[in-house]
């Protein structure tokens, strides 16, 4: 199975084959119910700021490669499992997970974005209270030899760089009080269908970066003030194919601070 998006259909035939992953909040997994086998790693468990308050973190938005590990391995996941996350927000704090995941090593081929949230799965599939059975291990990740991420003095060099366009992944007030010159907004809201609370079709979703001049052909770079939001919009950028794809996970509160310029 390497489909970095899955319909919740399939993920039901495929239970036994995965480990399902919660990141929605202890309460919730506890008291309204989760997918059966699912194990829960709470999205605060694996933010940035936690762990930098404990002296921990890595640069950017990420916890630390040990802190993660832990997390894994305390629910018995191994870098050779196949993990589907899934939220009860249309995904956002999921592709986060998954993000952090493949950054620390776990192939991106054992890695799946549930298309849907909890509450699309409950609509046709059961749920359970019951807490999952977990044979505590020792996760050993392996970072890649290249990433996706890239600091401050890249995302100015490609300002003027036409073969990339930068991609604001903000809200539109925030965009319009001042975003990184040239750049572009795309909204991860866009990208899914309330109703069904998935991904919109691959072919919609195709228009609507076409009317920005997201292509293929050129490299992508995102940037946000939160990580969730770049991570959906990365995790369905490469679900559609995007090879060329970068992002940065300094603020614009930090650009702007590091005296770089504005627009807006």
């Amino acid at each position: 199975m390497s489909e970095l998006v899955i319909s919740a259909a399939t993920l039901a035939e495929r239970l036994n084959s995965v480990r399902v992953v919660d990141v929605r909040d202890a309460w919730e997994f506890d008291g309204i119910g989760h997918i059966p086998g699912a194990v829960n790693i709470p999205f605060d468990q694996f933010r940035a700021d936690k762990h930098a308050a404990e002296g921990g973190g890595d640069t950017g938005m990420l916890p630390g490669e040990e802190a993660f590990a832990t997390l894994l391995g305390d629910r018995g996941i191994t870098r050779e499992d196949h993990l589907v996350a899934y939220d009860d927000h249309h995904g956002v704090f999921a592709a986060r997970f998954l993000v952090t995941a493949l950054l620390y090593g776990h192939p991106v081929e054992r890695l799946h974005l549930l298309d849907g949230d909890f509450s699309a799965w409950q609509r046709e599939h059961d749920v359970t209270s019951d807490s999952p059975t977990v044979d505590p291990t020792t996760y050993e990740g392996a970072p890649p030899a290249e990433t996706p991420l890239v600091g401050i003095d890249a995302v100015e060099s490609a300002v003027d760089d036409e073969e990339t366009v930068i991609v604001d992944t903000r809200e539109q007030w925030e965009y319009e009080e001042g975003h990184i010159p040239g750049a572009v907004r795309l909204d991860w809201r866009e990208l899914v269908d309330d109703e069904s609370r998935g991904l919109l079709p691959r072919d919609r979703i195709d228009a609507l970066l076409a009317e920005r001049d997201i292509s293929r052909d050129r490299r992508v770079l995102l940037y946000c003030n939160t990580a969730r939001r770049i991570s959906h919009t990365y995790w369905v950028l490469r679900w559609l194919g995007f090879e060329r794809l970068a992002f940065y996970e300094g603020s614009l509160t930090q650009w702007k601070a590091a005296g770089r310029p504005i627009e807006g």
